[in-house]
């Protein structure tokens, strides 16, 4: 899986256009979700998007989100979110600062409002899952 802070530098020479294409690929390369685990129980709230998360944990006690959405740029933010804690321990997940590694691609001026409005409730729910799974 590639670095997060390599995925910055390549997005920071990227225009506008190919951002998104760079962020709907990533999407695109996210592992597929079964359908019969997109429920009302694995929906994230407040996405202007349907976004589906689903948390499990690998024998070595590192967790492992699949994530869906059934809109490509929203599936990408989702692929970017993870990417900074995807197989990671939950200890290790409660102490990143998704702020800042999402810093660099300056989500809130590159895309709409729509679809930036779900990420911190995205965030909040990986962090709540790597709290449950920690303690």
């Amino acid at each position: 899986m590639t670095r997060i802070a390599d995925l910055a530098e390549e997005y920071d020479f990227l225009e506008p256009d190919d951002r998104y294409r760079l962020l709907i690929d990533l999407g695109r390369a996210l592992e597929p979700m079964p359908d019969a685990l997109k429920t009302d129980a694995t929906l994230v709230r407040g996405c202007s998007a349907s976004v589906w998360v689903y948390p499990t944990v690998r024998d070595d006690g590192t967790l492992h989100f699949l994530a869906d959405s059934n809109a490509a740029i929203t599936k990408g933010i989702i692929a970017l979110v993870l990417l900074t804690v995807q197989d990671s321990a939950p200890a290790s997940i409660s102490a990143t600062d998704f702020e800042a590694a999402l810093a660099p691609f300056d989500l809130k001026n590159q895309l709409s409002s729509n679809r930036t409005q779900g990420i911190p409730n995205m965030i909040a729910l990986i962090r709540a899952t790597a709290e449950r799974y920690g303690s």
